[in-house]
């Protein structure tokens, strides 16, 4: 999984450098959302917990193929929850490849796979061990406005992959389900 994570990254910075008709540029913005549930020895304690904001920040592409665009991202997120007042912090690498079409004038509609990498999981007073797998796949779907160079976005991505982290805590065994469903509002400015 690694590898294949590890061969997406290489592809979209090489999409990055040969896009002459369609571009490539920065992207930034704030993510809204959580993870899943928490279960202490197989009962779920938490299975809604607290949104927060994140943010990311990373690079992109875009192959323009008449009405239809392939655009290959690359970002570092850090998306925050909250598990009765004990936060939660991932920090990952996300590669989306998004598919879109232009619907009218400058508004567009796009959807597709996004690949992540998880570098790190904290949650606060309480001692998390790595996720099972640092590689995972979500969905993302969206509209969009271009204006010129400048392009806004309005993302829900929701985790496919199941993944969780242990964690024991005063004799209690458990498990965080780190999958996110989160809104995200991106900026992108076309270099």
């Amino acid at each position: 999984m690694k590898k294949l994570f590890i061969v997406i990254i290489v592809l979209t910075s090489l999409a990055v450098q040969a896009q002459e008709g369609g571009g490539f540029g920065i992207k930034a913005g704030l993510n809204y959302g959580s993870n899943g549930d928490l279960r202490e020895n197989g009962q779920t304690i938490i299975d809604n917990p607290d949104e927060n904001f994140g943010y990311h920040v990373g690079v992109f592409s875009k192959l323009d193929l008449g009405p239809i665009y392939i655009r290959p991202e690359l970002s570092y997120t850090l998306l925050n929850s909250e598990y009765n007042n004990s936060a939660l912090e991932i920090k990952k690498l996300d590669a989306p490849v998004l598919v879109g079409f232009k619907v009218i004038g400058p508004l567009n509609f796009f959807m597709g796979p996004s690949f992540q990498y998880i570098l790190d999981t904290e949650l606060e007073e309480i001692e998390l061990q790595d996720v099972k797998e640092d590689f995972s796949i979500g969905l993302q779907v969206g509209i969009g406005v271009n204006l010129g160079n400048l392009g806004v976005d309005v993302r829900y991505e929701r985790g496919l992959s199941s993944n969780e982290a242990e964690f024991s805590s005063l004799g209690q065994l458990g498990t965080l389900d780190t999958r996110p469903h989160q809104i995200i509002l991106g900026l992108s400015l076309k270099l």
